[in-house]
């Protein structure tokens, strides 16, 4: 998508806070952390939202959460004490980005209900 900050990330047109980086996903640093640990995990194909995910996907989405997300836990020394992952979907859901896309949260003691 042209006018996508997230596939001009990808791309590299735009820079980031690259942390890893594979075949089918990148992770950066979020540039308004939430925690002290808040890194981005973003699929290379535009997706547009988790509604917008089909069967074609499952492999995709299996990947970011059983094999990426453990691994960038691991590499950001949050596993252990515990992380939350959040997608936001949507206006009220607080997509601000029409990208779908994954927050990893740490560092600090998450709070319930979360805003």
């Amino acid at each position: 998508m042209p006018d996508c900050i997230f596939c001009k990330i990808v791309s590299k047109e735009i820079p980031s806070n690259m942390v890893y980086e594979d075949d089918v996903v990148v992770a950066f640093k979020d540039l308004e952390p939430q925690a002290p640990v808040h890194v981005l995990i973003v699929p290379k194909k535009h997706i547009r939202s988790l509604n917008d995910t089909t069967a074609a996907d499952k492999d995709l989405l299996s990947h970011i959460t059983i094999d990426v997300i453990p691994k960038l836990a691991q590499q950001c020394d949050i596993a252990d004490s515990g992380y939350r992952i959040v997608i936001n979907t949507g206006v009220e859901g607080g997509q601000t980005v029409d990208h779908l896309h994954f927050h990893l949260i740490g560092g600090r003691s998450m709070q319930w209900p979360p805003g």
